[in-house]
C-alpha cells in the first residue's frame, strides 16, 4: 500500500462502519479458533512475484510524477482470480499474497524518491547503494511497526479506520463469497500495456502531442498521453487534478513566457543559467528558472502538510512509546494476536544498527546511524498513525523526510560537515528513513487487513519481511536501468577545467569515438554544473553524461543519411556542439512541412543532426531533496527563485488552495499534468453520472479499471526503456511508414480520447468489486 505523500490513493470509508471500542469485542471473518491455510509456498510466491510487477511499474511512476498507486487491493483481486484458475486458495491465503506483494510498491516510492538525488548532485548510482538502502529501509519499517501493531490496530479498532486496509478486507471477504470479479483489472492492464507500446516504441501515434504558441513567445502546451497518467487522474480525483493542471498552467502560460518577454532583450547570460534567454526554449527556460521556483514552492507545501498534521504527530510519538513498552510483556496469545517474538525484533534492529553503521559502501558514521534509528522510530509511529486516522492519501512522508533532511543537514552544518561525502551521508539518512516510514505506513494498512479477516499476523510479518528482500532486488535494478536508458550525452565547453581531484581513473569512449576520462562535479553554484563529464587529460570538458533520472539534456543527436536542405519553414536558433565537438546552427523545423518537426543541427545551408527528443524521468521529489541538501551544506543556490517558490505557495494556502499539489503542477512538466487532468475531468463525469461521489473510491469498477492502466502502461514503459536501451527503437518505428498520421497532434488524440471513452464507459456501466454475494 501507498504510505508516501502525495499518493493519489483517494481517502475512503469503510464499506461497513467498524465497531468502537466500547461495542461487543471484534470478531474478525476467520475466527481464532480456526486454522485454514496462510503461509503456503504458493501464497508467498504469488505476492512476491505480484510485488515485483507493481514494484517496478511504482518506480517507474514515481520517478515520472512523484506519486505512487496503492497496490494492495488490485494484487488481492488477481490474486483471488489467479488461485480460482489454478485452484483456489482460502481467505487468509490470498491475504499473505497482498500482503508481500503490498511491500514492493511502499519501498518503490520511498527509493525513487530519494536516491536518484545522488545523480543530481553530480554523484554516480551504484546497485550496491541502492539494493543496500532498500532492504535496511524496508527492513526497518516492518520490524519497527511490529511491537506497535496491538496499541494501534487491537486497541484503537474503531477510532483508526485504515482506510486502504479496510476496503482490502472488504474485497478479500466478498471475493471469499463469489463476489469480486478481476477482470477489470486485468483488462485495464491490457489496454494500458497495448496502447503504450502502440505509442512507444511502435510509434504508431503520437504520445507526446505539443504546440508552441507562435505570437505568444515562450508559451506552450503539451501532453504526454499515456494510460498511466491517465489513471493516475482518475485516482486521485478532479479537485487534485484540476489544482496540478492549475500550477502547469502558470509555469507554462505565465512564467515561462514573462521570462521569455523580459529575457529576449537581455544580451548576457542570467545565472543560474549559462545561456542567453532568447535561445532557450520554453523546456529550456523551465530548466533553468522555473524549476527552482516549483521546488520551493514543493518544499513550502511539504511543510505546510507536516505542519497540519502536528498534533496528530506529537499524539502518535506519545501512543508510540507507550506501545513500544507494552509489546515486552509478551504472554500467551490466540492465533490471531501472535507477533514476531519481541526479542526478534530488538535483534533485528541491533543488526540493522550495525549494518548502516558497518557497510562500507554507505559511509555512515555512528551517530548518523543513531540518528537513522531515532527518526526512524519517530516517523514510522507517526506514519502508521496517520494512514490510521486519515488514510494513505494524506500521509506526508515528503513531509517528514524533508524534516529529517533539514535537522540532518543543519546538524552536519554545526559540526563543520560539509564536504562531498557528508552531502551523500545526508541523503542516505534521509533516503532509510523514507523508505521505513513509507513501508511502516503500509504495513499498518496490511495488519489492518489481516486484523478483519481473522490473520495470524506473525505470517504476515514474515511475508512482509520476504517481500521487502524480493522487491528491493527488483526496485534498485529497474531504478538503474531506467536511469541508462534515458541517459544522453551532449558535447559542452566551459572556460574552466574540472577540478584534478574530480578527475577518476576510469576511462570512457565519447560520441566521437576518441577516449576520455571519467568526472564527476558535485559542487553547486560552480562554473561547471553538478553532474558527471567525460574530460581530456588536461580536464577540459568534453561531454556531459546527463542522467535519465533529473537530467538536463532531453534530446541525443542522431545522423541524418544523404544531404539534408535546411527546409524553408526552418527558423535559426543560436549555436550548438554536435557529437563531433563541431559547433553547428540550431534549426527549428515548424509543422507542415516534409520533414519531422523539431530541432537539427545544420551547417553550409544542409541539415546534419536531428536533436530527438528523450523523455527524461523528472523526479520530483528527488529534486526537491538535493535542493534542501545542497542550499544548506553549500549555500550556493539562486535563491531568489527558491523564495519566489515559497511565497507562491503561501498565496495559494491563503487563497484556500491546497499548496502541495499546486506546487507539483508548477514542478512538473505541464505535459505530465494534462493527462491527469484528463483523468480528474473523467472521475468528475462519472460521479455527475452516477450520483455516488466517494462511496466505493476504493474498489469502484473506474479505479480498478485505472489500476490496471497504471500498472500496463507503467510495465510497458520499462519495455519501451529496454528498447531504447539497446537501441533497437529503429526496428519497431512505424512512423516510417504512417509517417504524416504518425507525426500528427491529432493522432495522438484520438488514441488517448479512445481510451478515456472506454474508462469513463466501464466506471459508468460497471459494478463495483464489493457488492452483495452472488450466491
Amino acid at each position: 500500500m501507498s504510505a508516501s505523500a502525495p499518493s493519489p490513493v483517494p481517502e475512503a470509508e469503510a464499506a461497513a462502519p467498524a465497531p468502537s471500542a466500547s461495542h461487543a469485542p471484534h470478531e474478525p471473518y476467520v475466527p481464532a479458533r480456526e486454522s485454514p491455510r496462510e503461509l503456503t509456498v504458493r501464497a508467498v510466491a504469488l505476492g512476491a512475484l505480484l510485488g515485483i510487477v507493481f514494484a517496478a511499474s511504482s518506480v517507474y511512476l514515481a520517478l515520472k510524477v512523484g506519486l505512487t498507486v496503492s497496490a494492495s487491493i488490485p494484487i488481492a483481486v488477481m490474486s483471488i482470480t489467479i488461485f480460482r484458475f489454478f485452484g483456489r486458495a482460502t481467505i487468509l491465503e490470498n491475504n499473505i499474497v497482498q500482503t508481500t506483494g503490498s511491500a514492493g510498491e511502499s519501498i518503490a516510492a520511498g527509493v525513487a524518491f530519494t536516491l536518484p538525488s545522488l545523480l543530481l548532485m553530480g554523484y554516480d548510482l551504484a546497485a550496491g547503494r541502492v539494493l543496500l538502502l532498500s532492504v535496511l529501509g524496508g527492513l526497518l519499517g516492518v520490524l519497527m511497526m511490529i511491537p506497535l501493531r496491538h496499541g494501534l490496530i487491537v486497541e484503537e479498532h474503531g477510532k483508526l479506520k485504515y482506510p486502504e486496509g479496510t476496503a482490502c478486507a472488504d474485497v478479500l471477504i466478498v471475493g471469499e463469497t463469489g463476489g469480486t470479479n478481476a477482470k477489470t483489472v486485468f483488462a485495464g492492464f491490457g489496454l494500458g500495456f497495448l496502447y503504450k507500446l502502440l505509442g512507444d516504441p511502435l510509434k504508431l501515434f503520437n504520445m507526446n502531442p505539443a504546440y508552441r504558441f507562435s505570437s505568444w513567445k515562450g508559451a506552450s502546451i503539451a501532453g504526454e498521453l499515456t494510460p498511466e497518467m491517465l489513471g493516475v487522474g482518475y485516482i486521485i480525483g478532479p479537485k487534485t487534478a484540476s489544482t496540478t493542471m492549475a500550477g502547469g498552467v502558470l509555469a507554462y502560460l505565465i512564467l515561462i513566457p514573462l521570462i521569455a518577454f523580459f529575457g529576449d532583450k537581455i544580451d548576457s547570460p542570467i545565472f543560474p543559467a549559462t545561456t542567453l534567454i532568447r535561445d532557450m526554449s520554453p523546456n529550456d527556460i523551465r530548466s533553468r528558472y522555473v524549476l527552482y521556483i516549483g521546488a520551493g514552492a514543493v518544499a513550502t507545501g511539504g511543510f505546510i502538510s507536516l505542519g497540519r498534521a502536528l498534533p496528530t504527530i506529537v499524539k502518535a510519538f506519545r501512543s508510540g512509546i507507550k506501545s513500544f513498552r507494552a509489546g515486552k510483556a509478551e504472554k500467551a496469545t490466540p492465533r490471531t494476536e501472535k507477533d514476531l517474538p519481541f526479542n526478534f525484533v530488538v535483534y533485528g534492529l541491533v543488526a540493522l544498527l550495525l549494518a548502516i553503521w558497518l557497510a562500507p559502501t554507505l559511509g555512515i558514521s555512528l551517530p548518523t546511524a543513531i540518528l537513522i534509528m531515532l527518526f526512524g522510530f519517530i516517523f514510522v509511529t507517526v506514519s502508521s498513525r496517520i494512514t490510521g486516522e486519515i488514510g494513505s492519501s494524506s500521509n506526508p512522508i515528503s513531509g517528514m523526510t524533508v524534516a529529517t533532511l533539514l535537522i540532518t543537514c543543519l546538524l552536519f552544518l554545526a559540526m563543520g560537515w560539509v564536504g562531498v561525502d557528508h552531502r551523500a551521508m545526508a541523503l542516505s539518512t534521509a533516503a532509510i528513513v523514507c523508505i521505513a516510514a513509507s513501508n511502516g505506513g503500509a504495513t499498518s494498512q496490511d495488519l489492518k487487513t489481516g486484523y478483519l479477516v481473522g490473520a495470524t499476523p506473525r505470517r504476515q510479518q514474515i511475508g512482509l519481511l520476504v517481500g521487502v528482500v524480493t522487491s528491493a532486488l527488483v526496485i534498485g535494478y529497474t531504478l538503474l536501468f531506467l536511469n541508462a536508458s534515458y541517459t544522453t550525452r551532449a558535447a559542452e565547453t566551459y572556460e574552466v577545467p574540472i577540478p584534478v581531484e574530480s578527475i577518476t581513473a576510469q576511462v570512457e569512449k565519447g560520441p566521437d569515438g576518441k577516449d576520455y576520462r571519467v568526472a564527476y562535479q558535485p559542487n553547486s553554484g560552480a562554473a561547471i554544473p553538478q553532474g558527471k563529464y567525460l574530460v581530456e587529460e588536461s580536464g577540459k570538458v568534453a561531454f556531459v553524461i546527463d542522467p535519465g533520472i533529473g537530467g538536463r539534456v532531453p534530446h541525443e543527436p542522431k545522423k541524418l543519411e544523404g544531404d539534408t536542405a535546411v527546409p524553408a519553414n526552418a527558423a535559426s536558433k543560436g549555436t550548438m556542439l554536435g557529437p563531433d565537438r563541431k559547433s553547428y546552427t540550431v534549426y527549428e523545423v515548424a509543422e507542415g512541412g516534409a520533414m519531422h518537426a523539431g530541432r537539427y543541427l545544420g551547417e553550409d545551408g544542409k541539415l546534419v543532426y536531428e536533436l530527438r527528443e528523450v523523455k527524461k524521468l523528472d523526479a520530483p521529489k528527488a529534486s526537491l531533496f538535493a535542493l534542501i541538501i545542497d542550499g544548506i551544506l553549500t549555500r550556493k543556490l539562486p535563491w531568489s527563485l527558491v523564495l519566489i517558490g515559497v511565497m507562491l505557495a503561501i498565496v495559494m494556502e491563503l487563497c484556500g488552495v491546497a499548496a502541495l499539489p499546486f506546487a507539483v503542477g508548477v514542478y512538473l512538466p505541464i505535459s505530465t499534468s494534462v493527462p491527469i487532468f484528463v483523468g480528474g475531468l473523467v472521475r468528475w463525469l462519472v460521479d455527475r453520472k452516477r450520483g455516488q461521489a466517494g462511496s466505493d473510491e476504493e474498489f469502484s469498477p473506474g479505479t480498478l479499471l485505472s489500476s490496471g492502466y497504471i500498472a500496463g502502461g507503467a510495465i510497458a514503459g520499462l519495455v519501451a526503456a529496454l528498447v531504447a536501451g539497446v537501441g533497437m527503437e529503429h526496428k519497431f518505428d512505424l512512423s516510417t511508414v504512417f509517417t504524416r498520421f504518425s507525426a500528427s497532434n491529432l493522432s495522438g488524440v484520438l488514441a488517448f480520447g479512445a481510451i478515456a471513452g472506454a474508462l469513463y464507459w466501464a466506471a459508468v456501466r460497471g459494478k463495483s468489486a464489493v457488492g452483495k454475494s452472488e450466491g
